[in-house]
C-alpha cells in the first residue's frame, strides 16, 4: 500500500472517530437515570424510558467497541502493519478496508 492510500485510510478512520465522538456526546442524555416520579410519568411511559435507556447504553457499548478497533487500526498504521492480515501476512483487499476500516484479517483468514 502506498503512502497516498495509507493517508486516505487514515483520514477515513479519523473522520469516523470524530463521528463516533459526536454520536457519543449526543447519546449521553438518553443514558441518564430514569426518574421514579409516577405522578409526572405513567408506569408504561417509565417502562418505555427504561427500555430507551437500555438501548442507548447498548449503542454506546457498540460505539466504544468500534472506537477501540479504529484506534487499534491507527496503531497498526504507525507500525506499518495496517492493510496486512495479522494471521497470514497477505495484503487485505482495499475493498474490504473501505467497508471495515479496522479489518485486521483478510477474507480467507476471517472466514476460517
Amino acid at each position: 500500500m502506498n503512502s497516498a492510500e495509507m493517508e486516505h485510510f487514515r483520514q477515513l478512520i479519523l473522520q469516523r472517530l470524530g463521528d463516533l465522538a459526536a454520536q457519543s456526546a449526543a447519546g449521553q442524555d438518553a443514558q441518564s437515570v430514569v426518574e421514579l416520579d409516577q405522578q409526572a410519568v405513567g408506569r408504561l411511559s417509565r417502562m418505555d424510558a427504561l427500555q430507551n435507556q437500555a438501548m442507548a447504553k447498548a449503542q454506546q457499548v457498540r460505539r466504544d467497541t468500534e472506537i477501540h478497533r479504529l484506534q487499534t487500526a491507527l496503531a497498526r498504521m504507525d507500525e506499518d502493519e495496517f492493510g496486512y492480515c495479522e494471521d497470514c501476512g497477505e495484503e487485505i483487499a482495499h475493498g474490504r478496508l473501505e467497508l471495515d476500516l479496522a479489518a485486521s484479517k483478510c477474507v480467507s483468514c476471517a472466514s476460517g
